[in-house]
């Protein structure tokens, strides 16, 4: 491995690096290296967004199994406000219909706000209809699926894997100042 190499930490991501710097394919091959580090960045952060909407489809999936789940807006107020300390992770749903909807704005920030005091990580998904159909929604719910709650079951301990990276994801979103951190859903 190249001494640069391992002083930028890229022993990692160059396995091509040779033992000596003074090898000008080596050296070629770091500086191109550095030069497309940007680009590397975005495609780590695409990536990282993609498992992320994948470990929120296998949480939402396995609470939905576990009876885990509060939908709707109201329902999962009523929940926060008589026992916060049962919910474990909180997803908002936003789609273009319902952007201008003064009064679902004014909910999601109260929930929001909800959420930061009492440390409940929250994601915010574009995409309302695609949480709606991985929720096996039902007729009357689709429109009241903004809010989702997963919560911790009354009897026993439930760990979930996913539900604990995007705990993690949560955690690293907001220490980059993004408190409410935006997940795609995979498309079916």
């Amino acid at each position: 491995m190249c001494q640069h190499a391992r002083l930028l930490g890229l022993s990692q991501i160059v396995p091509f690096a040779h033992t000596s710097c003074r090898n000008p394919v080596c050296s070629f091959r770091i500086t191109s290296f550095i030069m497309t580090l940007e680009e590397v960045a975005v495609q780590n952060c695409t990536e990282k967004v993609h498992r992320t909407g994948e470990a929120l489809q296998e949480a939402l999936e396995s609470a939905k199994a576990n009876e885990c789940l509060t939908i709707g807006v109201y329902e999962s107020a009523k929940v926060m406000n008589v026992d916060p300390d049962s919910v474990a992770f909180c997803v908002l749903a936003m789609d273009e219909e319902f952007e201008c909807d003064i009064a679902l704005q004014i909910h999601f920030t109260l929930i929001q706000a909800f959420c930061f005091d009492n440390d409940i990580s929250i994601v915010r998904v574009s995409d309302a209809q695609r949480l709606a159909e991985l929720l096996g929604d039902k007729a009357g719910q689709l429109e009241d699926a903004h809010c989702v709650l997963i919560t911790n079951p009354t009897e026993g301990s439930w760990e979930d894997p996913a539900l604990e990276k995007l705990h993690v994801f949560c955690a690293e979103s907001r220490s980059c100042h993004d408190w409410v951190p935006e997940v795609t859903l995979p498309a079916r």
